[in-house]
């Protein structure tokens, strides 16, 4: 369940109608991210890091399938992000840039928790 709410923000949320529309195929941030996950308000565990791919605008997991994550990054590189285990889930949202990224997140469920996500691009290769 913490894993759950931490791999979120690698993110890491449900877009709005309006923005999912305004999403198209964006690929100037497609590839592998790292995702570095903070917590700051809360019993969950207070770090983690995982990684993350975009392609044509739509995030994914890179790793197992323990949880369902659904988000989209639009061309302005606003991300929304939504990691769902069970009845319990986190919502994330931020910008990216060319490189980078930062944002913040709020899980619910068992526990609610909050905190702060950076990511980083990762080499092509």
């Amino acid at each position: 369940m913490l894993r759950l709410i931490f791999a979120l923000l690698v993110a890491t949320a449900a877009v709005p109608a309006a923005i999912a529309a305004a999403a198209a195929p964006v690929t100037q941030f497609d590839g592998r991210w790292s995702v570095s996950i903070v917590t700051d308000k809360g019993s969950c565990d207070r770090a983690y890091r995982y990684g993350l791919e975009i392609r044509n605008g739509v995030v994914s997991y890179v790793g197992d399938n323990a949880f369902d994550i659904s988000g989209q990054v639009n061309r302005s590189g606003y991300v929304h992000v939504r990691v769902a285990r069970g009845s319990s889930y986190a919502d994330g949202h931020g910008r990216l840039s060319r490189d980078g990224g930062s944002g913040v997140w709020r899980g619910v469920g068992s526990g609610s928790c909050s905190g702060t996500w950076t990511a980083e691009r990762r080499p092509q290769g």
